[in-house]
């Protein structure tokens, strides 16, 4: 029987499914509820047919009171509106569930991308030892950060849990069990969440998934490459910013810190006792089920009675499992010796750690601290920095700072964030006497713009009294101008001859971190994207010129303009001028739970990740190397979209437009997310303060995705109009990164919805900028579909453009609510007299809104 094309199983695995259990659900008899179930699928009709006459937000929700509610009065419209959204944003988690259940029979898990793919293509081009040798020396680091990008609250993640085994078993009592159980349970979260919560919140995934699935791949190579040699290298690793990401979170302080590193730590150890217990079962033989049961009853004491005490190391863990294994080789027929196995493949990736805690903080206030640290020595009369230090010239400054030694109590200053930032340092240490050097040996220093900010940070890290400190200190380049000068800020350090003799004692290696989403939001899409490959292009040559090995980490949001899209495909268009031995990227929010949120999309993303690796270093090293004319063609491209982007993002009315028209000052109002929306606390808007979630999100709420695509059409009509569109096609069909890199802006128009918005065209103040936004969105989406030689959006990927339209159906109604309240919330605050409290009803609706919005958007990775 012939396997159905990805769109036919996308239908019938996916689509008739929800309709199937939507029409459950909307039928279920809730408190309050009456009659919405039946009102919603009518609204959504009328949203969807008004739009194409071109009527407002406004207009079509009050066509509909007309029709369908009789008369009602203001505060009914408005609790009808609520009812709207609670109904609305559970049939975002019954599609959420639906897809999270085919997974495996709508993406072919043994299919391309997979291990079972390279093992064939290895095989079939003889390069088991080139492989092998790959294994052994490549990384896959996925990071989970606590970035506010998803809003479902901890109850809601476990029902879509159990709704997903519900439906992957069509267990229709247990289904309409949890569409009733869903239907009660709250959404929203009337208190922010600590650091310490957001850190439980995502160790779930590291315990449920990533624990099981990163053993299976490890094991798996293991004995069908490897032959059943035990991989030494750690291929996949994790890391964790919730509870050691301070930058712009003033709620994360040095007791969260240990406490995330020791909920880790107790973590892992868990899912070790967990694993102990099964084997207990199964190694019963004489001479082994002794030792067995000590390791469980020590692994026990060490999870439910520590208090922080341990009552095995990891030494001893591994030194007594590997005697059993030796005992069942020699005397038991090897019996078990798979799981065993296993179980020892999930020790050397997790260790006592499970995964790395990144400290991470803003380069603006290390300047702040390291002000107060230098005036701290010169006014207690010590000579570790002479008396005219600020007056030093930058390399002077540099030379100083590589030999300043000494043991500062972080107590003695009065400064909290000075405080905060030492005793950070002094966490690290903590940490790793705890769970090992993995459990926290990262420091990254973000917004970096010299050399300077990262020898600052090296100092200060010596003078905790710890000389020969096992930290890596990672700059973070994020805008533009920085990723230029980023290689020359590299050269910088390592030549200075006590950086280099820390990077020796680190193994010659140098992680340095790239951040798309402030780069898009600096730069806009084409120059962000080229700019960071052309700056891993430079530091790969600078690194490797000193004898340093780069190792590129990306801060990649969900979406295109954050970096989001096709992943894997980004990772095998890099050629061999790009350093590539390991994979680190950020992961966050809904990209966590729809790209890694279950067993097989976490197996089946992660084997992508690693085969994007063995695609790029094994199989085609120099089929993705661009030309020189090649290169020319997108500096180009590059250039013209910034200057556009640049005109627009400097548009008197840009600010304006975002305060006034868009959700971003809702952004603050949601109790998602620990950290503020901006790092400011000034009540006005600075562009420069505005973080990067807010700001895409805001575009996304309007349906406009500005950030993923502005500038883009704009470069390429100008090929067009001079005669040169045969280079960009070539260039198109010849480059895997261009290709990747408009197929993603291609994902950003999909899931754009300008007529959502179209009203603005004829607004007094914003009709010409609203104007500006349309034209580009208009003539790139032209030049896109000519280029792919496409009729639609994403043809070439059915089932994608499927999810997107089911999910842009469901929230039709959202976003028309969203629309009608900002619009209310504009004419209110334009009486005379101000209506207070309705004002604050209608700005509800907006936020509550947003989160819907927010959530439907998972597929964005």
């Amino acid at each position: 029987m012939y396997t159905l094309p990805k769109i036919e199983r996308f239908n019938q695995d996916v689509l008739s499914k929800y309709h199937i259990y939507n029409s459950v659900f909307i039928t279920l008899p809730f408190d309050s509820i009456d009659n919405t179930g039946a009102l919603l699928p009518l609204f959504t009709e009328t949203c969807e047919t008004g739009f194409k006459k071109q009527e407002t937000p406004k207009e079509i929700f009050d066509f509909f009171s007309e029709r369908y509610l009789n008369n009602a009065s203001e505060t009914e419209k408005i609790d009808l509106m609520f009812r709207f959204i609670q109904y609305t944003e559970r049939q975002i988690v019954l599609f959420d569930a639906i897809e999270d259940a085919a997974f495996p029979e709508v993406n072919n898990m043994e299919g391309r991308g997979s291990l079972r793919d390279i093992k064939e293509k290895s095989d079939a081009k003889e390069k088991d030892d080139e492989l092998i040798e790959f294994l052994e020396n490549f990384n896959v680091r996925t990071v989970l950060t606590a970035h506010p990008t998803q809003f479902y609250p901890g109850p809601v993640l476990g029902i879509i849990n159990d709704l997903t085994d519900a439906i992957r078993l069509n267990d229709l009592l247990k289904i309409k069990e949890l569409l009733a159980q869903l239907g009660k349970t709250p959404f929203i979260q009337n208190e922010k969440p600590n650091p310490y919560d957001e850190a439980v919140s995502l160790i779930w995934y590291l315990e449920n998934v990533f624990y099981a699935t990163s053993g299976e791949i490890v094991h798996y190579l293991q004995k069908n490459i490897l032959q059943g040699k035990a991989i030494q290298n750690k291929l996949i690793k994790l890391g964790f910013w919730p509870g050691g990401d301070r930058d712009g979170n003033p709620f994360v302080t040095t007791e969260i810190t240990l406490k995330v590193a020791e909920r880790l730590r107790t973590s892992i150890l868990k899912c070790y006792y967990v694993e102990m217990r099964n084997l207990k079962r199964k190694l019963t033989f004489s001479g082994v089920d002794t030792l067995v049961s000590e390791l469980e009853q020590k692994l026990y004491r060490s999870v439910f009675y520590s208090k922080g005490e341990i009552y095995i190391t990891l030494e001893e863990l591994l030194t007594q499992l590997n005697l059993i294994r030796d005992i069942i080789i020699e005397k038991h027929q090897s019996l078990y010796l798979d799981e065993l196995e296993a179980f020892l493949v999930k020790i050397n990736l997790f260790g006592f750690h499970f995964a790395t805690l990144d400290i991470r903080q803003n380069s603006k206030i290390h300047d702040v601290v390291f002000k107060d640290v230098v005036n701290y020595y010169l006014n207690s009369g010590s000579q570790i920095f002479p008396a005219n230090y600020f007056e030093l010239s930058e390399d002077e400054k540099l030379i100083v700072l590589s030999k300043v030694k000494g043991d500062l109590n972080p107590a003695d200053f009065e400064d909290e964030i000075t405080r905060l930032t030492l005793e950070s340092v002094q966490a690290i240490k903590s940490i790793q006497k705890a769970n090992g050097e993995y459990g926290a040996n990262r420091y990254i220093i973000s917004n970096n713009e010299s050399a300077l900010n990262v020898m600052e940070t090296f100092a200060m890290i010596r003078l905790n009294n710890w000389e020969n400190p096992t930290v890596d200190v990672i700059p973070l380049f994020e805008s533009v101008d920085d990723l230029q000068s980023a290689h020359h800020i590299m050269e910088q350090l390592y030549t200075n001859p006590e950086y280099s003799k820390h990077l020796k004692a680190r193994g010659n290696k140098q992680t340095i971190m790239l951040g798309f989403s402030d780069g898009t939001k600096d730069g806009g899409y084409l120059m962000a994207n080229w700019s960071i490959y052309q700056a891993k292009i430079a530091l790969t040559e600078i690194s490797r010129k000193y004898g340093i090995k780069a190792i590129f980490f990306d801060g990649r949001g969900g979406p295109p303009a954050r970096g989001g899209g096709k992943t894997h495909k980004f990772y095998a268009s890099l050629g061999p001028k790009i350093e590539n031995n390991e994979i680190q990227i950020t992961v966050q929010g809904q990209t966590i739970s729809s790209n890694f949120g279950t067993l097989d999309s976490c197996r089946y993303n992660i084997e992508n990740l690693l085969t994007a690796g063995v695609t790029n270093q094994v199989f085609s090293k120099e089929k993705n190397e661009l030309s020189a004319d090649e290169t020319a063609i997108l500096t180009q491209l590059a250039g013209l979209g910034y200057d556009k982007y640049l005109s627009f993002k400097n548009h008197p009315k840009f600010i304006p437009y975002l305060e006034k028209m868009s959700t971003l000052k809702y952004y603050s109002k949601t109790n998602i997310g620990s950290r503020p929306s901006k790092r400011s606390k000034s009540e006005s808007l600075d562009f420069a303060d505005l973080r990067a979630i807010p700001f895409v999100g805001s575009w996304s709420q309007l349906k406009q995705n500005v950030p993923g695509f502005f500038g883009v059409g704009t470069a390429l009509k100008y090929f067009e109009e001079t005669n040169q569109w045969d280079k960009i096609h070539d260039l198109y069909h010849n480059s895997l990164f261009f290709k990747t890199l408009l197929e993603n802006s291609m994902m950003s128009l999909a899931k754009s919805f300008l007529p959502l918005t179209a009203y603005m065209r004829k607004d007094p103040e914003f009709g010409e900028f609203w104007q500006i936004i349309y034209d580009e969105f208009q003539e790139t989406k032209r030049l896109l579909l000519k280029i792919a030689g496409h009729k639609t959006l994403m043809e070439n990927y059915p089932d994608g453009i499927a999810s997107i339209q089911v999910r842009e159906r469901i929230v039709l109604p959202l976003l028309t609510i969203q629309q009608y309240a900002l619009l209310r919330i504009n004419e209110l605050n334009k009486e005379n007299e101000l209506n207070e409290e309705l004002i604050k009803v209608y700005e509800k609706i907006v936020t509550r809104s947003l989160f819907g919005n927010t959530n439907a958007s998972r597929n964005s990775a």
